[in-house]
């Protein structure tokens, strides 16, 4: 059992570190809990349950009665074992603040609707498909509520009376009405998951416009990455198009083709692109962005049978940032000169397929982060001072090489 420090006068925050023993290590009868403000829940790295350390299944967070005052509630990365909140913690009226971001919790107490006075509720919790209760509208101070990619609800959710909302992660279009947006007012941050196609989208785009248009942050999850579906993509593209005024996009899924006003987005300085299978034109709009200075390339961004990468001349006129990471379709990559005029940070990471780097590396004068990690052996030793493609980095004040990587074997 993890030792319990001797008390000095009025506790106001108070760490609770989880081990076998972790239902004893509050006590309902201990007199400072009246004056804790702030609780943190963690597991320590020694105790993670292995194969052959009894533990329990849950660990079930009580007492809580005690805390009368608490602003902040944390259960975060407690994900070896099934942690289950008591319905008590409908009593705990005064709490600001509710995480248990990358716990394994699967359900929580529908007493969770008293909680009138949050501001944040963070339910990204990991490996589960987590149960939402109907409640949430009933807390209508939430400035930032974070939902998991994945969840189930009783009907739809309701978000409407949510009218201080300023983020909003994930809205699934299976348990949320996309309606419920127009009372969202405030909004600034959006992530929508695309898991059934809305029916009327335009009517309802319609509706919601005036909020969509404020938004300046916004993630579409295409559905599951096993199943393409050209009504999702559609979709997404007419929600991308009704947020002009994002400064920062991520598309998550396959999208096939980028909306073609894209580049008329006058904020649009960060984009991220993850599994999205688009077509080998789509490079084209993405070039053509004038403002944008980070873009994410994840994990086949373009169709299966794209081999070859190009940057091309006078393309990517801002870009500050480059990733390109798990790009393992790509076999060739080629910068022509000038491109990427203003690029002064690239990083590289497990792209399988690429064995050497593109000469055009020696055009980015302006180059001062070059970051590698994760690729082919053979590409790891061409980059040392001796090898064939070390003449194309030496003008990089600053590279940082990691570890190659080695494919299992067969």
């Amino acid at each position: 059992m993890v030792a319990k420090a001797t008390p000095v006068g009025k506790i106001r925050r108070l760490a609770i570190y989880l081990d076998e023993n972790a239902d004893r290590l509050v006590s309902s009868r201990d007199e400072t809990n009246g004056h804790v403000r702030s609780l943190l829940y963690f597991v320590l790295g020694e105790w993670r349950p292995r194969k052959w350390r009894p533990r329990s299944e849950k660990v079930l967070l009580s007492p809580l009665t005690d805390f009368k005052v608490l602003r902040v509630l944390k259960v975060e990365d407690v994900d070896e074992v099934e942690v289950e909140l008591p319905s008590e913690i409908g009593n705990m009226v005064h709490l600001r603040f509710l995480s248990v971001r990358d716990s394994k919790i699967k359900r929580f107490p529908s007493s969770l609707g008293n909680l009138i006075c949050l501001q944040t509720l963070d339910f990204r919790v990991r490996y589960v498909e987590l149960f939402i209760p109907n409640v949430i509208w009933k807390m209508k101070q939430l400035r930032h509520l974070y939902l998991p990619r994945r969840y189930t609800a009783s009907g739809n959710l309701k978000l409407s009376t949510l009218g201080h909302l300023q983020t909003l992660d994930f809205l699934s279009s299976e348990y949320c009405d996309l309606k419920d947006v127009a009372g969202l007012t405030n909004l600034l941050k959006l992530q929508i998951r695309l898991s059934l196609p809305l029916e009327n989208l335009e009517e309802i785009l319609k509706s919601v416009g005036s909020t969509l248009n404020r938004i300046q942050s916004l993630l579409v999850y295409n559905g599951y990455y096993s199943v393409r579906n050209t009504s999702y993509e559609e979709q997404g593209n007419q929600i991308v198009s009704s947020c002009r005024r994002i400064y920062k996009l991520k598309l998550d899924g396959p999208t096939a083709e980028l909306p073609k006003e894209l580049h008329n987005y006058p904020n649009l300085t960060k984009l991220e692109l993850c599994s999205c299978s688009l077509k080998d034109d789509q490079m084209g709009i993405l070039e053509k962005l004038p403002n944008l200075t980070t873009l994410l390339l994840i994990s086949e961004v373009f169709e299966e049978n794209t081999k070859i990468l190009v940057f091309s001349k006078g393309g990517f006129p801002s870009l500050q940032f480059l990733s390109v990471f798990r790009m393992d379709e790509i076999t060739e990559w080629r910068v022509e000169e000038g491109a990427m005029p203003s690029l002064w940070r690239l990083r590289i990471g497990f792209c399988s397929g690429l064995t050497t780097l593109p000469d055009g590396l020696t055009y980015l004068t302006n180059l001062k982060e070059l970051t590698i990690f994760g690729m082919p052996r053979e590409l790891h030793s061409r980059i040392q001072e001796d090898g064939e493609d070390f003449c194309k980095i030496q003008h990089v004040p600053s590279v940082v090489i990691g570890e190659p990587y080695d494919p299992p074997m067969q």
